[in-house]
């Protein structure tokens, strides 16, 4: 193909830039909802059973669209998509504040954890591609983005409260700012060049869900998720029924954990350049799980906000990396490709945000919140092991897609086997 797509050159200078904005946008508007869970639960009337169900409706809507976010984005390219569900999902978030009952709540979260759920697919594999563009491990640097936008949304979300203002007034504010803003970027952002290329044998031709290191991959997205679920939703709560703060304070406890996400997200490119991903994976799952833990159990107020901080520190890498693995682990051999293994990894991701609010909000009525939070602390500490399986299959996976270039036959007889 001669000449050169003009798509291709969004994976620089404005293309970053506008890939950056979508991670920041995607972010505010989980963050600017989530810390006034406190104040939607008082409106609606729900105690902690009943809320964990309502919360339940973002990750189902978030699972089922994920799903076909990746065809979506095979099929439509990621720019068209990100900008779709930006808008759509902009234009929903007023409506939450409208709710009167769980099942009311429950429903309009099914609705805006669908279009926020393709923005994430859409936004991640447009980031996939300008990583690269560049030749550069920058994925944990588009994440960085996505907290920075987390911390907007959550400190806005602290002014808000802290002034009095109802959720329905808030969130009218936030839909307006997001909802232009990604009309704004949405000529920049970069997608592949929609090839129709012959099915790849090997690695990149099978299905997701018949490749192990996928799964594995997938399982640690699925801890992490749990875990950054469990502070978005329950650290405001936590902080105002545990610790005795104020409704505006405990929103900053989320403030404290995505700042420190963000920040450590930001050196991401150069310690994965020096430790590799492996290492940044079992290392956070260390850290994050002392933070967590740290966070429950030390019973000062001042403890707890250092917690969640450290807790933000040991999480910060898993889902970019996943996601970076992911894309590569689907790349064509024309250059393009990974779209359904990032969907495949961003659904399972997203099963963590459907168990972790029902799980953390049933296990704290039966026992306590603190016990419950415990338990995700126990689950980030799996990432360690889940890693070095996935490494295991991936060297796998390698090997055999080595020894299939070199011995078509035997290749063959070697994907038969494997499924």
């Amino acid at each position: 193909m001669t000449g050169t797509h003009p798509d291709r050159a969004g994976g620089r200078g404005p293309g970053i830039i506008a890939v950056l904005g979508a991670f920041v946008l995607n972010g505010a508007l989980l963050g600017s909802w989530a810390p006034r869970v406190p104040a939607l639960a008082a409106q609606i009337g729900a105690d902690e059973g009943a809320l964990g169900l309502s919360l339940l409706g973002a990750s189902v809507g978030m699972i089922a669209a994920s799903i076909l976010a990746g065809r979506l984005c095979a099929a439509f390219g990621a720019r068209v998509v990100m900008t779709v569900s930006g808008v759509a999902g902009s234009a929903m978030l007023p409506a939450l504040g409208l709710a009167r009952s769980p099942a009311t709540l429950g429903l309009l979260l099914i609705v805006l954890g669908a279009m926020v759920g393709v923005m994430d697919v859409a936004m991640n594999v447009s980031g996939v591609t300008a990583t690269r563009r560049t030749g550069r491990a920058i994925m944990p640097l588009f994440h960085a983005a996505f907290s920075f936008g987390t911390l907007a949304g959550s400190v806005g979300a602290a002014v808000a409260a802290g002034q009095g203002l109802a959720p329905s007034r808030h969130f009218v504010i936030v839909a307006v700012i997001c909802g232009g803003v990604t009309v704004g970027i949405a000529r920049w952002i970069p997608v592949e060049e929609l090839l129709r290329v012959p099915a790849e044998s090997g690695r990149a031709g099978r299905a997701p869900f018949r490749r192990p290191a996928l799964w594995l991959l997938g399982g640690v997205a699925l801890c992490a998720s749990i875990a950054e679920g469990a502070a978005a939703d329950w650290s405001a709560l936590f902080g105002v029924q545990e610790r005795g703060l104020s409704e505006a304070t405990g929103a900053l406890i989320y403030s404290c954990f995505s700042i420190t996400m963000a920040c450590t997200r930001l050196c991401g490119e150069a310690i994965q350049r020096r430790w590799g991903a492996p290492r940044m994976l079992i290392g956070g799952a260390a850290i994050g799980g002392l933070g967590l833990a740290t966070a429950v159990m030390a019973p000062s107020p001042a403890l707890t906000f250092a917690g969640f901080a450290v807790a933000g520190v040991g999480l910060a890498y898993a889902s970019p990396v996943v996601m970076e693995l992911s894309g590569e682990a689907g790349r064509r051999t024309d250059g393009g490709g990974g779209e359904r293994e990032v969907a495949f990894a961003t659904t399972i991701a997203y099963s963590g945000f459907l168990l972790g609010p029902p799980m953390v909000g049933g296990v704290a009525e039966l026992t306590s919140l603190p016990v419950a939070l415990g338990a995700v602390a126990v689950l980030v500490l799996l990432i360690g092991p889940l890693t070095l399986a996935a490494g295991t299959f991936r060297r796998r996976e390698l090997s055999s897609a080595e020894e299939s270039a070199a011995n078509p036959a035997r290749g063959r007889a070697i994907r038969r086997k494997m499924g």
